[in-house]
């Protein structure tokens, strides 16, 4: 997707395209024996160990032909940080460095995996960026491109989650379910937001329900509580809570005084 950024390799630079070929064949195969496994294990139809193997190499060599369109979208995603971060000195930066920029690239390629039905590897490919960065995206959410976390601690965007395209989040946002007491009675059922074009979520939001959408060009601010839908257009804001501070008078206040609660 990006070679180079991860390591230097001697003689990369004078053929570039042999070095990436080479490195994509290895990694498919080596996707195709972990598949193998995978679909060994969730084998009801217990078929043999040839038919395993084929089903295996099909499924990594259709994956092979989105390698190309994940990584245009991956590249958008890039603009989509740089753009939308003016702390951000490049894009390169971004690629190094970025925890939400790397949960997105884990997901982009999980996702394609997800779809084809790939048991545990989808999972556990956005569970290790999880741990890494703290933003858990199922890799069953459907996310278009120009997608840009910022910070991102704390982010979960839930298996049905549908995002649009130019849609930023940042520390905190969950887009959940409303509840999920029912348990596996609700696996094949959208159970978690829309999000449109065009739209931001700030710090501490949360958007909850597979029936709640929210419309294109809409601002959600911090800590908004949303279960259901909001219009497109529309900016939806907290009322902050009001701050009482006890002291003499401004400039005799010392900083001790501002935890006496009594």
């Amino acid at each position: 997707m990006f070679a180079g950024y991860s390591a230097q390799v001697d003689g990369m630079k004078a053929n570039l395209n042999e070095y990436i070929a080479y490195h994509c064949s290895h990694a498919i195969y080596e996707l195709a024996n972990q598949i193998e496994i995978a679909l060994g294990y969730m084998d009801e139809k217990h078929k043999d160990k040839e038919t395993l193997r084929a089903d295996a190499e099909g499924i990594a060599s259709r994956f092979a032909t989105t390698i190309p369109r994940i990584q245009e979208i991956l590249l958008t995603d890039v603009q989509a940080g740089f753009d939308g971060d003016p702390a951000a000195k490049s894009k390169e930066e971004i690629i190094f460095s970025y925890p939400g920029f790397y949960a997105i690239f884990v997901y982009r390629i999980a996702h394609e995996l997800y779809l084809e039905k790939v048991p545990f590897i989808p999972r556990m490919m956005t569970e290790y960026a999880h741990t890494g960065t703290g933003i858990d995206i199922n890799p069953g959410a459907t996310i278009g491109d120009y997608f840009f976390i910022d910070h991102g601690t704390g982010v979960v965007i839930g298996e049905t989650t549908q995002i649009g395209t130019h849609v930023k989040l940042y520390q905190g946002v969950t887009l959940g379910a409303l509840s999920t007491r029912k348990g596996q009675l609700l696996a094949d059922v959208k159970r978690h937001p829309t999000i449109g074009n065009n739209v931001t979520v700030y710090s501490n939001a949360s958007i909850l329900g597979g029936e709640t959408v929210i419309g294109d060009n809409s601002i959600i601010g911090g800590a908004a509580f949303i279960t259901s839908s909001v219009p497109a257009n529309t900016r939806v804001s907290v009322n902050p809570p009001k701050q009482d501070f006890k002291g003499k008078e401004d400039h005799d206040l010392k900083y001790t005084e501002l935890f006496d609660w009594n």
